[in-house]
């Protein structure tokens, strides 16, 4: 076997160096330099940057949401088991769509899918929460629907869900809407649950690269 590295922060260290060297980040607004570096960490591919979607002052408007112990809203687990829990003060509740417990009773009513149906019952939290979308599309558009129809806007969507069937469509539609919800995405097709909580994180832990 090649020689390898082993220890987890010199891991951390060089893949950030790594990151540095090959990602261009000069086209972001400083503060979102961090979140945009811990996206590529989450899935290995520097080009990704060009692809980012974003509003104005989102990186602040997320983590003044934090520091106010915001709800965050998650369509599935895997996004909220990624989240740097530990690191968020206890007020912050962590909700999966998915895991509602009406969810499946709804959606087999409305015929929509779970993870939609899942966000339908979230709504009730949504003052001052942040909806981080990492698989369902569903989930995002029925967000957008949601706050159509008059729901309260959430305080930030954090909208990178992955798929070839609705996915580029849910993304494109956030990044558009006129609806005053603040937002960062990534378009197309690429997303997942992994770079929605690097995300998230990255607003956590705040700071610079």
């Amino acid at each position: 076997m090649s020689d390898y590295i082993r220890d987890p922060i010199e891991i951390t260290r060089r893949s950030f160096e790594i990151i540095a060297e090959e990602t261009d980040l000069s086209a972001l607004p400083p503060d979102l330099a961090n979140v945009a570096a811990r996206i590529v960490h989450a899935c290995g591919m520097p080009d990704v940057v060009a692809d980012l979607a974003f509003s104005e002052s989102v990186a602040a408007i997320g983590r003044e949401a934090l520091a106010a112990g915001a709800p965050i809203l998650c369509d599935v687990r895997m996004v909220a088991a990624g989240i740097l829990a530990n690191r968020l003060i206890p007020a912050h509740p962590i909700h999966a769509a998915i895991d509602q417990l009406e969810a499946a009773e709804l959606a087999g009513r409305s015929g929509q899918t779970r993870t939609a149906a899942g966000m339908e019952l979230l709504v009730r939290h949504h003052d001052g929460a942040i909806v981080v979308i990492g698989n369902a599309p569903t989930a995002l558009f029925r967000v957008l629907e949601l706050v159509a129809a008059g729901a309260t806007r959430p305080a930030l969507v954090l909208g990178f869900p992955v798929g070839f069937v609705g996915a580029a469509e849910s993304k494109a539609a956030l990044a558009e809407n006129t609806l005053g919800i603040p937002y960062m995405a990534l378009r197309g097709r690429r997303g997942g649950s992994a770079i929605a909580a690097a995300a998230l994180n990255a607003l956590i832990l705040g700071g610079t690269v």
